[in-house]
């Protein structure tokens, strides 16, 4: 076999294995796009493309009279933008600490932020519930998005620290030898060399509480608290499983803001994911 037919086989091979992996995540999309035109409510007459399509799915959506979804949207979209600033903040702050200091502890912090980004969070579903009774912060987003923020420091601690790594700490000592201070170093040279991993961690801090269902549904009792997760849950439930289709239009909605926020992000994303990752 010749290098030119082993290198067309190869890259035959490659674009196969590229088709399949398309076809596994696009056909469950297009499916849940056309269940979401479909006329009528149960999803075993849904076709991927409907022969006489119908938005009235969607307009009974952001009918006030019959749905809250909008204020279910507008609470997430709340929620996920709160938990967004300060997951990023709060990331920002720990992962400088860990990349430019070393102080007492600070090995054992790294192996506790990696062993919890281990732990799923419906393993502590249970404590959550109880810290939140007491504290009166059940049924409140304010509680919601403090356990969002927590979640999300210990992954991405790791990811903005691995980044921070790869730039040189010559620069910091330059600026210091030219008087700055330790916040002035973090806000004018760290951070704005370091937008490729604020925008990664600034997608995964939106997407995770922007989709979330199982901690909004512990934490959340009032209706107009819900979120979208929980409350397009209800909105199915109450009526005996017969809303799928408008369950399916609902979803589609979901994914407006995060495909926008993902393009927006899109030429900061890969590099941040990739220098992420290069040093522990």
């Amino acid at each position: 076999m010749t290098n030119k037919t082993e290198k067309i086989i190869r890259l035959s091979v490659s674009y196969l294995i590229l088709l399949i992996a398309a076809i596994i995540v696009i056909y469950p999309l297009l499916w849940v796009l056309g269940s979401s035109f479909n006329p009528g409510q149960s999803l075993s007459g849904s076709t991927m493309f409907p022969e006489n399509p119908t938005f009235k799915h969607y307009k009974s959506l952001f009918d006030t009279e019959t749905s809250n979804y909008v204020l279910w949207y507008l609470n997430s979209m709340k929620i996920s933008l709160i938990t967004m600033v300060f997951a990023v903040l709060s990331v920002a702050v720990t992962g400088y600490a860990f990349s430019r200091y070393r102080f007492i502890g600070r090995k054992n912090g790294l192996l506790t932020f990696l062993v919890l980004q281990m732990i799923p969070n419906f393993a502590a579903l249970i404590a959550i519930f109880v810290l939140a009774q007491r504290t009166e912060l059940l049924d409140t987003h304010a509680g919601l998005i403090l356990i969002y923020v927590g979640g999300q420091i210990p992954m991405n601690t790791w990811l903005m620290k691995g980044y921070l790594d790869t730039i040189p700490k010559e620069l910091d000592e330059s600026a210091r030898m030219d008087g700055a201070g330790h916040l002035r170093i973090f806000w004018q040279i760290i951070m704005p060399l370091s937008k490729p991993i604020i925008a990664v961690v600034a997608l995964f801090s939106f997407i995770a509480p922007f989709g979330d269902f199982i901690l909004a549904r512990i934490m959340l009792r009032s209706e107009e608290k819900f979120t979208m997760g929980v409350g397009l849950y209800e909105l199915v439930s109450k009526q005996f499983g017969n809303e799928f289709t408008t369950f399916a239009a609902g979803s589609v909605l979901i994914a407006i803001p995060i495909t926008i926020l993902f393009l927006s992000f899109q030429k900061y994303f890969i590099s941040g994911l990739t220098a992420g990752g290069t040093k522990g």
